[in-house]
């Protein structure tokens, strides 16, 4: 019996293809409606991604084959769903995304945000949580961790090697030797720092093969370095300073994301789908997202702050406030890592510059294009109203990283050009490697569900259903809502799970005749907190790949960051965001059912 388990464990995937489809079977086959044989579309691709049997890509193509042959959607239509506003925007921010990271942008902006916070334990956590906060605003939450967490290991090793250095240098003073100045050793001694430390090296040198360099630490991600099981910490302190100094880089890049709408790729999900469903509403913008949520992601990212470090550390009030007192020697050790890593990037160069000034002017165009509370650029064509969007000024920047050249011209000491081959600050080889293609697909699979869920009238009927929800308390129906995303997205993908819940729960705000914003964002924002697991995102697989950390430790820290995210969240849609949106009243933009239950707050 157990070697027939274990051969079917092997081939579970295989299994799971082959019976989710023939056990939803009678659903079509007994309820002949459309509404029937889209729900087991729906299904069928839902299991598919929650389980990950097929690739989540593959997956979201099914809808593409299924909807033509139930006669729900004609195959040209549902081709159109696959390709929407959202890549034109994406491809713009993966334009710049590849220039930050290609120049070594992103390295120079983390290491100088820590040393300006200052290398205090507390604060230098602090310091490396906004770090990658701000960094996942505008890069991938993966990019930031696997960025940011070799320096982190650097910094953790030199203070372990310092305090030992200095404690064995107290111990012969003791014994009468005289005390010699203490010699801080620049290199890293342990095993898998160095490592580490090497392929930073690599990833930040550049060379004419961009498609080995680009894009380095996206593809460290698949194979993450091998763990020193048997890493030796000097004190209990040492260890609790690692873990926390981890799971930071880790929270703290899931968190940033929140803030844009280019941050996450559930945020952007949300964005095109809801556009998509309700095209009278133009309030949702990168101007109007970031207005909402910088509150929102400053308060999470403080409180998990202060949480990670009771967890682990405990709070020393005096020592973290303390002034006018020198450093100790764990303080000048993690000055004086950071200053080196720093001195290594060299000064500024051309390029970096001109990718901070694009990245300036992107952010600019998207802020100014329609803020609400004054006219925005996109009012200088008003016989065009709605025509330009956010990706209209992405698309407009990232075409300039392909035309703008990556070299100055120089002039030699006679006055003379030098001349040189013209390359672009980016090539379409390095676009092509950083550009995230699975998701891509998987946001057109998601854009064709919904297409198919609207043609067949199985939203109609889900809102039918969902109208007695209408007697509940609306923050209790909140609430529900995003406890229940946020627990389907510790097992499943983040892009998966939003996916599959805005078709569900647009019509649920509908049925019970409230603003759909009333619902949608908070589910959209609680889709990202998935902190309990190594397996829930990239970012949590990446430090825990390091070793500092246990399962136990993630999901006792994890369940704390969740619970702050849900309250804060919840917080934020009951108070300052009523008044941004108007969420107490039912918009002229969503559809008026002919039979409503309606509900307060």
């Amino acid at each position: 019996m157990m070697k027939i388990f274990s051969q079917l464990l092997v081939f579970r995937r295989f299994l799971l293809i082959l019976l989710t489809p023939l056990l939803l079977l009678p659903l079509p086959l007994i309820i002949r409606t459309k509404e029937a044989e889209c729900a087991y579309t729906l299904f069928v691709v839902a299991i598919f991604w929650l389980t990950e049997a097929l690739p989540l890509a593959v997956s979201a193509l099914l809808p593409a084959l299924m909807f033509p042959m139930f006669g729900i959607m004609a195959s040209k239509q549902v081709a159109s769903s696959y390709f929407k506003d959202f890549h034109l925007l994406l491809a713009g921010v993966i334009c710049l995304s590849t220039s930050i990271e290609k120049w070594n942008l992103h390295r120079r902006i983390a290491l100088k945000m820590v040393m300006l916070v200052g290398v205090n334990p507390a604060w230098l956590t602090l310091g490396f949580m906004i770090s990658c906060a701000f960094l996942s605003m505008w890069l991938s939450n993966t990019s930031t961790a696997a960025m940011v967490m070799p320096i982190v290991e650097a910094v953790a090793q030199q203070i372990i090697k310092a305090e030992a250095e200095v404690d064995a240098l107290e111990m012969t003073y003791a014994n009468g030797s005289t005390n010699q100045a203490l010699e801080l050793d620049e290199s890293i001694s342990e095993c898998e720092a160095s490592d580490w430390k090497e392929k930073t090296k690599q990833a930040n040198r550049y060379n004419n093969d961009v498609a080995d360099t680009v894009c380095k630490i996206e593809k460290e991600k698949q194979n993450p370095p091998p763990t020193e099981t048997g890493r030796r910490y000097r004190t209990q302190k040492n260890h609790m300073m690692c873990k926390v100094m981890c799971l930071s880089v880790a929270y703290s890049s899931t968190i940033g994301g929140l803030t844009t709408i280019t941050g996450t790729s559930t945020n952007l999900i949300f964005a095109e789908q809801f556009n998509t469903r309700y095209p009278g509403c133009q309030c949702i913008n990168f101007g109007s997202w970031f207005i909402l949520c910088i509150p929102i992601t400053i308060i999470i990212l403080l409180f998990s702050w202060f949480w990670l470090q009771w967890l682990f550390l405990g709070f020393n009030f005096k020592e973290m406030f303390r002034c006018g007192k020198t450093k100790s020697a764990r303080e000048q050790v993690a000055a004086q890592v950071i200053e080196e890593e720093y001195k290594k990037l060299g000064p500024v160069s051309y390029p970096e510059i001109i990718t901070l000034v694009l990245f300036i002017l992107m952010a600019l165009l998207w802020f100014t294009r329609d803020p609400g509370f004054i006219p925005g650029w996109s009012s200088l064509f008003p016989q065009y109203k709605g025509f330009a969007t956010d990706s209209t000024a992405a698309l407009l920047i990232g075409l300039l990283f392909f035309i703008i050249p990556a070299k100055r011209v120089s002039r030699t000491s006679n006055g003379e050009n030098t001349f040189f081959d013209y390359a672009p600050l980016i090539t379409w080889k390095e676009f092509q490697s950083c550009m995230p293609w699975e998701i891509a697909i998987l946001v057109g699979g998601g854009f064709a569900l919904a297409d198919g869920c609207e043609d067949s009238k199985l939203s109609v009927w889900i809102g039918s259903r969902l109208t007695p929800l209408g007697s509940l308390p609306m923050w209790l129906i909140i609430l529900i809502s995003s406890l229940i995303v946020t627990s389907v997205t510790e097992v499943a993908s983040n892009p998966a799970t939003i996916t599959i819940f805005l078709p569900i729960l647009a019509p649920l705000a509908e049925a019970i005749h409230v603003n759909p914003l009333f619902i949608l964002i908070p589910t959209t924002l609680c889709t990202s907190f998935a902190f309990l697991l190594p397996v829930a995102n990239p970012p949590n697989a990446i430090v825990f790949s390091y070793g500092h950390l246990s399962i136990i430790d993630m999901v006792k820290a994890g369940l704390g960051i969740n619970i702050i995210g849900v309250a804060v969240v919840m917080l934020a849609i009951m108070t300052w965001v009523v008044p941004l949106y108007d969420l107490y009243t039912y918009p002229a933009w969503a559809p008026i059912l002919s039979s409503v239950n309606n509900t307060g707050p």
